[in-house]
């Protein structure tokens, strides 16, 4: 992959995705985050395009991140349907293993927020005795409101630039993973990216649904039954306006208007590398 690679963009309404697939993914984090130029990654699904349809704040934070990456079937299967770039689903908790495997190949230090004490010392030691040499530098499990006290926030993120974190996980709802576009530069030179429960599936605190229920797409329903009183409002009430979207991007693509463009991604180093671990 070229040095700064240019990368297609699918747009989905106030939103977009890069058409990536999943070892692409990794290999453009990892080297975002060893350039020193940090920023941080979203994961679109209907939640967020539905959220996006009223929410300016979070399409600013869109415009801002240096990588987008499809956490829905259904933005998949719209893509494929109009004969669009996007081919394949890059979710947050599919990439979390093989990123680890990166950060611990390329020595980066990972840092974690927003999960539970519990699930964070769980992760630590899962991780370990799976990765060799990967290099945790901590976790930050306080809770905090991201509207009424964003100090709060912002110094979590300070600890994991404090601690020489380059990826931090943000394991938090998506309405807090805005949190990652606020205080940018209180985590920089890291790499940010919003994990959502990914900690919790990782350490079986949570069960993930089965890999047919998600490559088909149904997860979300896996996940209602799971925790409906939490979830129901925003699966059954707020998602379906998404579908508004996706049925405007039809009648966009049937009149012959774009719903695509390139963008290029910063990846040259503006800082040294981050030195190897001894002994490699």
């Amino acid at each position: 992959m070229a040095l700064d690679p240019e990368l297609t963009l699918v747009e989905f309404g106030p939103l977009h995705a890069h058409a990536v697939t999943m070892p692409e993914a990794v290999d453009l984090i990892a080297r975002r985050a060893a350039s020193g130029r940090g920023g941080f990654v979203l994961t679109p699904n209907l939640d967020h395009v539905a959220r996006g349809l009223v929410d300016p704040e979070l399409r600013a934070a869109y415009r801002r991140s240096f990588l987008s990456l499809a956490d829905g079937m259904p933005l998949v299967a719209t893509s494929r349907l109009l004969g669009l770039s996007l081919r394949e689903k890059v979710s947050g908790s599919d990439l979390f293993e093989p990123l680890m495997a990166r950060c611990a190949r390329d020595g980066l230090p990972v840092f974690f927020v927003g999960a539970s004490p519990a699930v964070c010392e769980a992760a630590f030691v899962k991780l370990r005795a799976s990765y060799t040499g990967i290099r945790l530098v901590g976790f930050d499990a306080s809770l905090f409101d991201l509207d009424h006290d964003p100090a709060a926030a912002a110094a979590a993120l300070q600890r994991a630039k404090d601690g020489g974190a380059r990826i931090v996980l943000a394991c938090v709802p998506p309405a807090k993973q805005l949190m990652l576009y606020r205080f940018e530069d209180a985590y920089r030179p890291a790499v940010g990216i919003g994990m959502g429960s990914t900690l919790a599936f990782y350490v079986g605190a949570v069960r993930r649904a089965p890999r047919v229920v998600s490559r088909i797409g149904f997860e979300w329903l896996y996940r209602l039954c799971q925790e409906p009183g939490r979830l129901w409002r925003r699966y059954l009430l707020e998602d379906p306006k998404a579908f508004l979207v996706l049925a405007r991007m039809l009648r966009e693509r049937l009149r012959g208007q774009p719903l695509e463009r390139k963008s290029r991604l910063e990846l040259e180093p503006i800082a040294p590398p981050v030195p190897p671990l001894a002994g490699r």
